[in-house]
């Protein structure tokens, strides 16, 4: 405690340091007045802001914002003033040493999008809406009509390059070792490094999505795919205003979010504070031939019935302390209260006769309670980018997973005795604790060069406390299993440090960032068994105390050529690192199922990789084209692998899945993405993704090296049509994909969605449908020296949603408006 109690004093102290307070001036006799329009558009700029200085009084402050018109008028009383007109992403105007005597009429004063600048190149337009940086993709996810009544994951599984499974899991360009930061950073909110939560918080909370396959030395190095930072919505508009969601969806599917803000001088409230109930159903099939054992086939349905309640509340408040400094505290809260039934039916055959058949009833509920209070203070040195940030975040969160599984006989021929089935009763108790503190300082060097300096730790502590009940045969009374009850203690601590420096010559960009990071694992496991026994169910051994360490130096390099305004070329490079999470170390079975297990594996060590990445834009009136190759050099990488343990439960051999250090991992991969407006109603885009990777090594003496080609793609259409009414297509397709012993067909989805204004566009009601022709399921066929399985997955069926959007204090077109100035607010219609 006596460390975590030094950095926050730190926190503090640098907060104190570097605060002054200046007041407002009051007295008011002469007019300063203008109007503010954008220099393409010609249009008014509403909520622009005006901030008035004296050059030899720094308390001084005055200042306001542009009316619907884009005009302001502001008393100060008489002097010199220096006065600054700004706009979110447009570059400022200045006017300095104004001497006001009598009343000043600035006249129109035209602010353009703001330019590019060393780390960045913006490309906006009014009909594309998106941000394309040096380092990363920015995509606005509020326009899609799809994810409407949706969740996180729904609304990444529209984001290019991302593609979210059947399951959840998310990949990136194909691979899965992908970062998911929360406004930038680890958050509770993303299930500290689980994406499973993302299922259950409303879209609506996303304000845009950023892809991120190069990084720079500023984020952290984890995730060998790359990083997705999601957004969250923090309005900034003067007033109170916001929005209010209701959806209502068949399977049984509803919810409220509200979005609303409160803007004042000094201080701006905001809030997104959601409700949502649903009921996922699901199922699945799998048909394993064996090749040894008592019986030589066994076929199993399931059907998965999953209750999923949640409230979850993001409060916030951004205090001014002065023009150039502020604060901003925030509070995360989320409640989940889950239950899933899944029913397993097994047939098992002899000869191609049906010898038994049971049924298998598992009872799961969980219970979540989660929250995050995050400190952020920023002071401006001046408005050329010199500043000093610094963070400090706590997240803490408690699952709690108690399930009952009971399985029957429904039929047997008598001639086959499998024995006591016993029910079994686990109780899983899972806590994490997670502190994180950052300090980052960005120094401009002239009008071209930029460097900057950073400190970030993470200091992360699980534990999980696994208990097993078992029914005795004869006094059918459940009794604890002391062999597999046990707690595993998990942490890891990442300390790190970076610096960077950019400049920009000519038509030439680049920045250069070196980031060194020291991870700590450490983890204990206490239970019954013995060191030796373990080992023993691995087959190899396993350290049940360890505390390894692990330093890297992480280079990265971003460069740009600008061909043109409307064409640019750009290069990248970075080394990046995947850690293992704790259910991949945790190597107690899991009890899903008698005879398929999952158990973690100790001894992983992290993943290295080695990225490049070549990009080509080019912009026509009304076309735009990304494309990129990549290529990624990958060692120690993380396979999961499924074998035969040897053991048999009534006849059929347990199948063990474990994740194993594998050996290299070789990926190559080319994208590409076109958004085409060929009139104001309609707008199209699509994009497509080919990738090969090749995996090499071996595990207890088996080869599990292998080569495959795979590849994804998406199309989009969106039609204004009479009425204001919006209708929009979209369509994924992901290739079939193949490893060392699984084939894994394509899968294609189509989601639709209508939208109506309504209430003098105060108002928006959608009506969408995701996997419209409920074909979202994952069929694959396992291939060892043991057995054969196919299976076919299909976690969530066909969903039809209502939803009703209601604005107040802000009507659609001025929302769009800000939408568009919004920093990085970009609308995600085609892939970089």
């Amino acid at each position: 405690m006596t460390f975590k109690k030094v950095l926050l004093f730190s926190f503090l102290l640098i907060f104190f340091i570097s605060s002054p307070y200046s007041g407002y001036s009051q007295s008011k006799q002469f007019t300063i007045s203008g109007k503010v329009i954008d220099d393409a558009l010609n249009v008014p700029l509403e909520y622009a802001t005006i901030a008035i200085t004296r050059p030899n009084d720094p308390k001084f402050l005055d200042g306001g914002v542009t009316d619907i018109n884009g005009e302001f008028s502001i008393k100060v009383p008489p002097g010199v003033y220096n006065i600054t007109i700004e706009f979110i992403s447009y570059t400022s105007q200045n006017f300095k040493n104004k001497t006001v005597e009598s009343d000043l009429d600035l006249g129109t004063i035209k602010l353009g999008i703001s330019s590019s600048s060393l780390d960045e190149v913006v490309v906006r337009a009014e009909t594309t809406q998106v941000e394309v940086r040096l380092d990363k993709k920015i995509y606005n996810i509020g326009k899609d009509l799809t994810t409407k009544g949706g969740t996180v994951s729904d609304a990444l599984s529209n984001v290019p390059s991302v593609a979210v499974d059947v399951e959840g899991a998310i990949s990136l360009r194909g691979n899965e070792n992908v970062r998911v930061l929360i406004n930038g950073k680890p958050s509770a909110m993303a299930g500290f490094g689980s994406t499973n939560v993302l299922g259950q918080l409303p879209a609506d909370a996303i304000d845009r999505v950023e892809v991120i396959t190069s990084p720079s030395a500023r984020y952290d190095a984890e995730g060998t795919a790359g990083i997705i930072n999601i957004i969250l919505r923090k309005e900034k508009t003067l007033g109170f205003n916001g929005s209010v969601t209701a959806n209502i969806g068949n399977p049984d599917d509803y919810g409220v979010t509200v979005n609303a803000n409160l803007r004042k001088d000094k201080y701006n409230l905001f809030t997104t504070t959601g409700f949502n109930y649903s009921n996922a159903p699901g199922n699945a099939f799998f048909d394993t031939q064996y090749f040894n054992g008592t019986f030589d086939r066994v076929i199993e349905n399931r059907d998965y019935d999953r209750l999923r309640r949640g409230f979850n509340t993001n409060l916030g408040m951004e205090y001014y302390i002065t023009d150039m400094s502020s604060l901003t505290a925030s509070v995360f809260y989320r409640l989940g209260n889950n239950s899933d039934v899944t029913k397993n039916y097994t047939n098992r055959f002899i000869d191609n006769e049906l010898v038994v058949q049971t049924l298998r009833k598992e009872f799961e509920s969980e219970d979540d309670n989660s929250y995050q209070f995050a400190l952020n203070y920023v002071n401006k040195f001046d408005e050329k980018g010199h500043k000093l940030t610094a963070d400090f975040q706590y997240e803490y969160d408690k699952e709690k997973q108690p399930s009952l599984i009971s399985e029957d006989i429904t039929f047997s021929d008598d001639a086959q005795n499998i024995g006591f089935l016993a029910d079994e009763e686990t109780n899983s108790i899972e806590k994490q604790n997670e502190y994180l503190i950052q300090v980052d300082y960005v120094r401009p060097i002239g009008e071209d060069s930029q460097f900057e300096a950073g400190y970030r730790g993470n200091f992360e502590n699980q534990i999980t406390d696994y208990t097993l009940r078992q029914q005795d045969p004869e006094s059918l009374q459940l009794l604890v299993n002391d062999t597999l009850t046990n707690i595993f203690d998990y942490t890891e601590n990442v300390n790190a440090l970076y610096t960077q420096y950019g400049t920009k010559f000519g038509d030439f960009s680049f920045l250069l960032g070196l980031r060194l990071e020291n991870t700590q694992l450490k983890g204990k496991i206490d239970s019954q068994l013995s060191d030796e026994e373990i080992t023993e169910s691995f087959g190899f051994p396993i350290d049940t105390d360890f505390d390894n360490n692990y330093l890297g130096l992480f280079p990265t390099v971003n460069l740009i050529y600008e061909i043109a305004k409307t064409e640019n070329i750009t290069l990248g490079y970075n080394r990046r690192i995947n850690r293992p999470r704790g259910w991949f170390i945790n190597p107690f079975p899991s009890r899903s199922s008698r005879t398929n297990v999952f158990q973690g594996n100790p001894n992983l060590a992290p993943a290295y990789s080695s990225a490049f990445d070549l990009g080509y834009l080019k912009r026509w009136e009304k076309l735009t084209l990304t494309s990129s190759v990549y290529y990624q050099y990958e060692t120690d990488a993380f396979e999961r692998v499924q074998q035969g343990t040897g053991e048999f439960i009534d006849g059929i051999e347990i199948i063990r899945t474990i994740p194993i250090n594998l050996g290299t991992n070789e990926r190559i991969g080319a994208e590409a993405g076109v958004l085409y407006n060929p009139a104001k109603w309609l707008r199209l885009n699509g994009s497509i993704n080919f990738f090969q990777f090749k995996t090499e090594g071996d595990f207890n003496g088996i080869d599990y090296g292998a080569k495959n080609n795979s590849w994804f793609g998406r199309f989009s259409s969106k039609v204004s049509l009479p009425a204001k009414i919006d209708w929009q297509t979209n369509a994924f397709y992901r290739g079939a994909q193949e490893n060392s012993q699984t084939k894994t067909d394509g899968i294609f989805s189509l989601d639709v969605a209508l939208s109506k204004e309504i209430f003098n566009e105060n108002a928006t009601l959608s009506l969408n449908a995701r996997d419209l022709l409920n074909s979202r399921k994952r069929s694959s066929v396992t291939t060892t020296d043991r057995f054969i399985q196919e299976s076919e997955f299909q976690w969530r069926q066909r969903q039809i949603t209502l939803s009703l959007t209601y604005r107040f204090n802000q009507k659609k077109n001025q929302q769009r408006k800000r939408e568009n100035n919004n920093a990085g607010d970009d609308g995600g219609d085609f892939e970089g």
